[in-house]
């Protein structure tokens, strides 16, 4: 079963603007700006993900190839377990697991499902609005940035992202109101490259037929 996973993914310029080991309530809004200029100015973006999961009585480490294209488009192809795909064409979000008989398809606007912010960074991002409680901590070299997705308080209690120097995210978390935590670590970033649209058409293997209903947990 499809496991909902957490991503949200933010770039925060480097320059320190706070002094080390000091955090900010409200940070300071010309890095702010900074952080919503980059992905505004994004029209697509690839990543290298391993993603851990911890809950629910499980431990599960897994990895893939995120691609997303403006606007609102992603595709989660997953390397471990093979055939894993979670794909948003813009109307809808599908979901299918290898050796399954079934794909679910939800639509967009419906998607209850924290990876679904993801697609807000390739449209008009404005990171004040996306967080609440929005901290900015340096962190050695780079920075942590902390808050609550918007709308997702009753779920999420907290995402972490940890960003480098150069504004490059390298790991994330989120940890949820049940006590489970997804982490990710990015690699092999890539920003405003070639990609196709029907790379986010669902194709669904032989003998698999899609059935309209919520994503799995």
């Amino acid at each position: 079963m499809l496991k909902k996973t957490a991503l949200l993914l933010f770039v925060c310029c480097a320059t320190p603007l706070f002094a080390q080991g000091q955090q900010s309530a409200t940070p300071d809004s010309a890095l702010i700006r900074k952080v919503d200029d980059h992905y505004n100015h994004l029209t697509s973006l690839r990543a290298h993900y391993t993603e851990h999961y911890t809950g629910m009585g499980m431990d599960r480490t897994e990895s893939g190839t995120l691609l997303l294209k403006k606007p609102g488009r992603m595709r989660w192809n997953y390397d471990k377990p093979v055939g894993k795909v979670f794909v948003l064409d813009g109307k809808y979000a599908w979901f299918y697991t290898p050796g399954d008989s079934q794909a679910q398809r939800v639509p967009a606007k419906e998607l209850d499902d924290l990876r679904s912010p993801l697609r807000f960074l390739l449209g008009h991002t404005q990171l004040k609005k996306e967080l609440d409680n929005l901290t900015v901590t340096p962190d050695g070299a780079g920075f942590r940035i902390t808050g609550v997705p918007k709308g997702m308080a009753q779920r999420v209690k907290l995402l972490t992202l940890q960003v480098t120097s150069a504004g490059a995210i390298q790991q994330m978390q989120i940890e949820e109101l049940d006590g489970s935590i997804t982490g990710f670590t990015f690699s092999e970033i890539q920003e405003n490259i070639p990609v196709k649209g029907e790379t986010f058409v669902f194709h669904p293997p032989a003998g698999v037929i899609f059935v309209n209903g919520l994503p799995p947990i």
